[in-house]
């Protein structure tokens, strides 16, 4: 009884303290850069966006904003309305790994990339093509290097030798804030407000979420939700969900849903049912607008697990994981090179090896059809969800007033038999993408076939 009451107090007092805690932060950290350009008006709800992950080390063969900017009519061709820049900032060279998450100086663009007026080109291009622009922020910690680490070494926590504290010792070349100390909470603060000032950018990605505690976050987001004429997307990346939502982030990485599609479904023939377990987990108690983000690749699954061809059997099975993370109960991102099938690792760190864009034209066509459709069904991106599921088969309906879609995923290298529930109905189906009418009297979905369908 105690923790929703406590819960329900303090969001209140989170939106009447909120243009306080802005001005606050504001005034402990440095000032605010002068605003470039008009606040973007295109900026998706949370529920509606469709993300597009750019890697720029792997990007393209040039490795930066430009090249970026020259394939935004690609992007939003595909169907996807934000673009998420992976970090931007200058990388540490103390015990450097070359990894971009180790941020040197957060108010700086990485040279490797271009100069802030590149990247201003690159916010102001997508915006013109109705496409939001998000920033990947790593605020958990710095590079060892970082100006703080002898100007403020009492903002790092340190170890019972006094020695800075490096929170994850494969990384090597990371050192850990100490988000006890508020001057820590007004400085990032001031960094995240300084990029939507001086860039005109959307929103952000926030990297390891796990690691800041709940009442940076809480300070942090009223924060950026009270600057003027803005709307911004944020997104956390961890396993802390309710913590997340709780503390206003629109979108949260659901790395249950992968981790039981790819780890579970697939690599060890486990039921398909396990799906809807997740989504249970993921939004009992969620606010009604929260969604997870799903995705059946990124730059960490790209670099260390292998790409969708290799962890879902081929472009069948890669193509019918993508439709049951798009359409079931979420939000989804498509790491770049992914909708062109190419069947190699982009790495974001180490030795460069830029996309080849041209391998499957045919397989591009079938990604913007199933986002063009996701993206104009308010039943699919917003309805509620029936599961009708086997062992092998993620069976769905999405339902939004007046409209209907039936989802079938067979996530088996086999042909399977599937019985269409009464409840379903056999008959008065039409395929959604040609409109064509669909008998499901009996039904056999061929290894990995998937069909959506429309009533």
């Amino acid at each position: 009884m105690k923790k929703p009451i406590f819960c329900a107090l303090w969001l209140a007092w989170l939106a009447f303290a909120a243009p306080c805690l802005g001005q606050m932060a504001t005034s402990k950290a440095a000032k605010d850069p002068a605003p470039y350009g008009r606040p973007f008006g295109g900026v998706p709800d949370g529920r509606d966006a469709t993300i597009y992950q750019v890697n720029m080390r792997g990007f393209s063969k040039e490795g930066n904003f430009r090249a970026v900017t020259a394939r935004l009519d690609s992007i939003k061709a595909l169907g996807a309305n934000v673009v998420y820049l992976m970090p931007i900032f200058p990388i540490g060279q103390l015990r450097a790994v070359d990894s971009p998450f180790a941020v040197q100086n957060y108010t700086a663009v990485n040279p490797e990339f271009g100069t802030l007026n590149d990247l201003r080109a690159l916010v102001a291009a997508a915006h013109a093509r109705g496409l939001a622009v998000m920033l990947d922020w790593v605020s958990n910690h710095t590079s060892f290097d970082h100006a703080w680490i002898t100007q403020h070494p009492d903002w790092y926590v340190h170890d019972a030798a006094g020695r800075i504290v490096n929170p994850i010792p494969d990384w090597k070349d990371i050192a850990q804030l100490n988000w006890a100390r508020p001057e820590v909470h007004a400085a990032m603060i001031g960094a995240l407000r300084y990029w939507v000032l001086a860039a005109n950018i959307d929103g952000y990605r926030f990297d390891y979420a796990d690691g800041p505690t709940q009442e940076f976050f809480a300070e942090a987001l009223a924060n950026l939700r009270a600057l003027p004429g803005r709307k911004l997307l944020l997104l956390a990346e961890g396993d802390k969900k309710k913590h997340y939502l709780q503390a206003g982030f629109d979108l949260c990485y659901d790395f249950g849903f992968m981790n039981v599609m790819k780890g579970e479904i697939f690599a060890r023939n486990k039921s398909v049912r396990l799906l809807d377990s997740v989504n249970t987990a993921n939004y009992r108690n969620a606010p009604p607008n929260a969604r997870m983000m799903r995705y059946t690749s990124n730059h960490d699954i790209n670099a260390w697990d292998g790409t969708p061809q290799q962890l879902f059997g081929g472009e069948r099975g890669m193509m019918a994981a993508f439709v049951v993370a798009a359409y079931m109960r979420a939000v989804p991102m498509i790491y770049n090179g992914q909708e062109v099938g190419y069947a190699e690792r982009v790495p974001f760190m180490g030795p460069r090896r830029p996309i080849n864009w041209t391998p499957s034209p045919a397989l591009t066509r079938e990604y913007k059809q199933l986002l063009r459709f996701r993206n104009g069904s308010p039943a699919v991106r917003n309805g509620a969800l029936a599961s009708y599921s086997t062992d092998d088969v993620c069976a769905f309906t999405k339902t939004a007033g007046q409209e209907q879609v039936l989802v079938l995923a067979n996530l088996r290298n086999a042909a399977v038999n599937y019985p269409v529930p009464a409840s379903v109905g056999s008959a008065g189906w039409r395929n959604a993408f040609d409109g064509r009418p669909t008998d499901l009297t009996r039904l056999t979905l061929q290894p990995y076939q998937y069909l959506i369908l429309k009533k």
